[in-house]
């Protein structure tokens, strides 16, 4: 079982979405995205001593558009007795307000809590589909968010929210893949991301979505790991059979699993994972791979969510897929995608090269281009644009 994400889901909406028009049309799938930083860690987020519990409300966020989707992330340090509760309201006028809707629970252990998403939660205003708020008839224009950070006792450690932050986009129900444009030299990143296949570990750990055959995400997200020298402990995967090849990703599988998903393919979970490790990690959507290149230029590999369509990716393991996740490693000088797809049969064919039409077609129009943007807090994002988007 691959990701199934939200966006596809929500592409044809019940509300009527203007389409971007002049030159944002021609060469922007998702015209309208926003990401905004609430937390970062200079003022993190904790329990005051002698407390079990806190709550922070942000200030009020417009992107500036009317919105129909929200993905929250953030970065939390935990123990196995704390959790960390993300929550988002938002409003389509700036007078009426929408009740609070669980964005998710977080904590890394899962000894006592369990990391989960919320079901059952869709009104007239919208639902959270896994991840990913859905507005209803009427799109959102501002938005604010809320943490609740518990623990077991008040002498045992606080949980610390080190980053938070939520994208807003207007996903619209078609749009056409942006021209691609002259290249006069290949994109790469300044050192080889290492090489995790999925399909090696299937029928591992068959608890956490299945078993490795399922494990595209929290793959990818350990690929990316691995390239910023981050992974777990050996002490951390002693539990893990000595027969088991890369164990790391059978790790990963395991703390990003989503209790009421059934899934490791959790967009935020993935992020706080990898905020663990001290990574800056968050979820949002671009525009294009042009966007993607600015990122690789920066030495930041990217892990993107796709949906293949039966025989439109030339060179993809399986004839379809309804949702998976891979990295984005390096344009080619002739603009294809050079990928690291843990859809692969061994580490050693994860490498890809796709042809750039069928990639942003895969990426741009079923996930409306969502990436996991994951870096050390020292490497420098690319510039952002005028609608900033990270």
């Amino acid at each position: 079982m691959f990701r199934r994400f939200a966006a596809a889901l929500t592409l044809v909406l019940a509300t009527t979405i203007i389409a971007p028009s002049g030159a944002l049309a021609a060469s922007s799938a998702t015209s309208n995205v926003s990401y905004h930083r609430f937390v970062t860690a200079t003022a993190p987020l904790s329990i005051a001593r002698g407390s079990t519990a806190a709550t922070w409300t942000s200030p009020i966020f417009s992107p500036g558009f009317a919105f129909t989707e929200l993905v929250a992330s953030w970065n939390a340090d935990t123990t196995a007795g704390s959790l960390v509760e993300v929550d988002m309201q938002a409003s389509p006028d700036g007078a009426y307000w929408t009740k609070w809707y669980v964005m998710g629970r977080w904590t890394y252990d899962d000894t006592i809590f369990h990391r989960t998403s919320i079901g059952g939660q869709g009104d007239k205003d919208g639902f959270v589909a896994i991840d990913t708020f859905v507005a209803g008839k009427v799109p959102m224009t501002s938005y604010r968010l809320q943490v609740i950070l518990t623990r077991a006792s008040a002498k045992a450690a606080t949980p610390t929210v080190r980053a938070l932050g939520a994208m807003t986009s207007a996903v619209p129900a078609t749009f056409s893949v942006p021209t691609p444009r002259a290249f006069t030299g290949a994109a790469t990143l300044p050192r080889a991301v290492p090489q995790f296949s999925q399909e090696i570990h299937a029928g591992q750990f068959p608890e956490y979505d299945g078993g490795g055959e399922a494990w595209c995400s929290p793959t990818s997200t350990t690929m990316v790991l691995g390239y910023w020298g981050q992974y777990p402990s050996a002490a951390d995967m002693a539990y893990i059979p000595a027969s088991y090849a890369d164990p790391q990703v059978d790790y990963a599988a395991r703390y990003t699993f989503d209790y009421h998903y059934n899934g490791t393919g959790n967009w935020p979970f993935n992020a706080a994972y990898a905020g663990r490790y001290g990574m800056d990690a968050f979820v949002t959507r671009l525009r294009s791979l042009d966007e993607a290149e600015a990122f690789i230029r920066a030495g930041i590999p990217l892990v993107a969510s796709i949906a293949v369509d039966p025989n439109k990716l030339d060179g993809f393991l399986f004839k379809s897929s309804s949702g998976h996740l891979l990295v984005i490693v390096g344009i080619t000088a002739e603009g294809n995608v050079v990928a690291n797809d843990p859809a692969s049969t061994s580490d050693v064919t994860v490498p890809h090269v796709y042809d750039r039409g069928q990639f942003e077609d895969a990426w741009l129009n079923h996930s409306g281009g969502i990436v996991y943007v994951i870096h050390p807090p020292s490497t420098l994002l690319p510039a952002a644009p005028a609608q900033a988007n990270w």
